[in-house]
């Protein structure tokens, strides 16, 4: 059984093989008992700014698991941990009809490659465009083109996270975490994901992953069908025999809905044929940009700008009376892009590069929501966050983010007199806040703006911008579902990912569908 050797601080300069030789030395192990070490994790330590340092895991294996155990009880900063493994058990049998997965963002890839390299050869539904054609489409909206409302940052092959960062964060402590980082550097990732405590992949490497993820499934006989929207499906005593699309019908042995969390039209489809859904909390707010520089000094002060630390990145948190405001999917040398799925409707995002060597960083500032505020009907919180998206684009009449100084936004006077160059491509309208969120939204908003600056100093400079509404930080909808991971009601009918309201980006969404696969081989035969 692998052990970990944690708590291992290191200088910034400091190389790979000096961490493990410390890891090693900790261990007390004889040298010749060791088959195998490496660096696991590595986290910056930048509480003390006198005293930056990372923090350190180095894996070892020794050859006698006796040993193993007795080093354990003798340290507490060594411990066992459990290997990622991915050992389906599949049902006896041959099904007269394949699978069928309804999307192509992270849960419904990483189910269709485990499916496809069992012998399923799934059949891919994915609404929007393939890569290169999707990436297109994008940016002639970017650039002030027309918005496809079925191929755009949240529809597409590779989901919602393929312009984004790429982060690989997750609070899900889950083995099947590890086994996704390794198909990811399989597939072209950087190897340093397997290591960073704080792993993205950018958004440009993302696009070339995807597609080779894409490229094994159908390798092993599966297909992926683009411009295909799931309409329908047909349930004969629980059970779904044939699903509708644009392009025709087609029988399936199973229904995974690896939707994503936008897909408004098909929770309304779900919902008319009596799928059990529930509202879901989640959150709404804006986009804060400050400079890259900026963020650096708030978290690094005079060290700022040493090439050997890595780009200042951040997560904040406040809770009051029951709610909380937070920042959310942080985008060093990002920017922020428009991410609107519907016409008439306005929606913001975050996007880095790899290399995150853009002079702005970006990250959500938002406030919880939840059923008590917009209603408890399935599809009430689709409708709150489509009338924000809505009244923002009254407001700029375009889709211009509605736009502001926290100088602005906190005096209610809003204005864009700043030297931080938006990076929303499509422009920002000077907007009152007001008039786009209900009153608790921004007064919370505003406490998290006063809150954050007392932990870093970049969140009380009044020339930072706002550029709204976030509304898409996680589904509003469940799909719930039973200990078998199905519907409510249905018996193959798989709910998974984000859509379903069971993960929360690209990490989780993406273990999810894993385990959605593990739980349908059990019960369905391939073909």
């Amino acid at each position: 059984m692998p052990l970990m050797i944690n708590n291992i601080k290191a200088a910034l300069s400091e190389s790979e093989q000096s961490i493990v030789r410390k890891g090693l030395k900790l261990l007390c192990a004889q040298k010749a008992s060791v088959k195998e070490a490496a660096v696991h994790k590595i986290s910056l330590d930048a509480r003390r700014r006198e005293n930056i340092h990372y923090v350190c895991s180095v894996y070892a294996e020794l050859d006698s698991e006796e040993s193993e155990k007795k080093l354990c009880e003798r340290n507490r900063n060594i411990s066992f941990i459990s290997p990622s493994r991915f050992s389906p058990v599949i049902c006896g049998g041959k099904a007269r009809s394949r699978p069928v997965i309804a999307g192509f963002g992270p849960a419904g890839m990483f189910c269709a490659l485990a499916l496809a390299e069992q012998g399923y050869k799934p059949i891919v539904l994915e609404r929007g465009q393939q890569i290169q054609k999707r990436t297109e489409s994008v940016r002639s909206f970017w650039n002030g083109g027309t918005l496809s409302e079925n191929s755009n940052v949240q529809f597409g092959e590779g989901g919602a996270g393929t312009f984004s960062d790429g982060k690989l964060t997750t609070r899900i402590n889950d083995p099947l975490c590890s086994y996704v980082l390794e198909r990811f550097v399989q597939f072209g990732a950087p190897k340093e994901i397997r290591t960073k405590a704080k792993p993205h992949i950018g958004t440009d490497n993302l696009r070339n992953i995807v597609k080779a993820v894409r490229e094994r499934i159908t390798e092993l006989g599966g297909e992926v069908r683009f411009d295909t929207l799931l309409t329908d499906i047909a349930l004969e005593n629980g059970r779904v025999s044939s699903v509708s699309t644009t392009s025709g019908s087609i029988e399936c042995s199973a229904l995974v809905l690896a939707l994503g969390h936008s897909a408004r039209d098909t929770f309304e489809m779900l919902a008319s044929r009596g799928i059990f859904l529930e509202p879901k909390a989640f959150s709404v707010g804006a986009r804060i940009e400050h400079l890259q520089s900026d963020v650096d000094k708030s978290l690094y002060g005079e060290h700022a700008g040493d090439p050997l630390l890595p780009k200042g990145e951040y997560q904040l948190s406040w809770r009051e009376n029951g709610r909380g405001v937070y920042t959310f999917c942080m985008c060093p040398g990002g920017s922020v892009v428009a991410a609107a799925s519907e016409h008439g409707g306005i929606v913001t995002n975050g996007m880095s590069e790899f290399a995150r060597d853009g002079r702005n960083a970006n990250a959500a500032l938002v406030v919880g929501v939840t059923p008590v505020d917009f209603g408890s009907k399935p599809l009430d919180g689709v409708a709150f966050a489509r009338n924000i998206e809505q009244n923002a684009f009254k407001l700029t009449g375009s889709y211009k983010a509605a736009g502001t100084t926290v100088k602005g936004f906190l005096s209610g006077k809003p204005d864009l007199d700043t030297d931080i160059l938006p990076t929303y491509s499509l422009g920002l309208c000077e907007c009152d806040y007001t008039r786009i969120f209900p009153k608790f939204v921004t007064d919370m908003m505003a406490l998290g703006l006063e809150r954050f600056s007392k932990k870093m100093a970049c969140f009380g400079l009044q020339s930072a911008v706002l550029s709204a509404p976030e509304t898409r930080t996680s589904s509003p909808v469940r799909m719930t579902r039973t200990e078998n991971l199905t519907a409510v009601g249905t018996q193959n009918l798989y709910p998974c990912g984000e859509g379903a309201g069971y993960a929360g980006g690209i990490m989780s969404a993406a273990v999810d569908g894993l385990k959605t696969a593990l739980k349908l081989m059990q019960t369905t035969p391939p073909v």
